[in-house]
């Protein structure tokens, strides 16, 4: 394959690639996971720090991740909403949990360039499942700040979640949503 050929499968698979919500319940591999990782952590980042760790919830480890989720909510009197029992149930469904957590370096450059290189990596990832017809969609719920979650899930102290990535294969692709053209957003200086 030549170079502009693959470079015609890149642009349409960045340009194809939708977040899936409704997923089929057969499952994926935690080794499919593990290559496709293995592809995404050719993002760039800076001075090749690797600012990235890994959590995968598959099979019945995805009950962790369900009941982090469930202690993280508030109750009502005492007992769990029926909206968040709709919403686990929803989670265990889902074939795959990963979430991608960085280091909180108080250097706000570093910050920045490690949120920079974890956000491409995801991106990667993404569009090498996609190539492999899996999908996901990428979360930063409220709860992920919650500390019972935190907890549950042994993110530490000075650790930010900066996704969880709900993965599978798609039930239903939606359909392209309209982007700005460019040439509204751009300013080109040239003198």
């Amino acid at each position: 394959m030549s170079q502009q050929e693959g470079k015609n499968v890149v642009e349409q698979n960045i340009i194809d690639r939708r977040t899936i919500k409704s997923f089929k319940k057969d499952p994926i591999s935690a080794e499919v996971i593990i290559e496709l990782l293995n592809v995404a952590k050719w993002a760039p980042n800076h001075k090749l720090t690797e600012p990235w760790r890994f959590q995968l919830y598959v099979d019945e480890g995805k009950e962790q991740f369900v009941q982090a989720y469930i202690d993280s909510q508030p109750k009502v009197d005492g007992e769990v909403p029926e909206k968040v029992n709709r919403k686990a149930q929803y989670f265990r469904d889902i074939p795959a949990h990963l979430v991608v957590v960085m280091p909180e370096d108080p250097r706000q450059r570093r910050w920045d360039e490690d949120y920079g290189a974890v956000s491409s990596l995801i991106q990667n990832f993404q569009l090498a499942a996609w190539e492999r017809e899996i999908g996901m969609i990428w979360r930063t719920n409220d709860w992920v700040y919650d500390p019972a979650f935190r907890e549950a899930i042994d993110v530490l102290p000075g650790e930010k979640v900066v996704a969880t990535l709900m993965i599978g294969y798609p039930k239903h692709i939606p359909e392209a949503q309209p982007r700005t053209d460019i040439r509204e957003l751009i300013t080109i200086i040239n003198k």
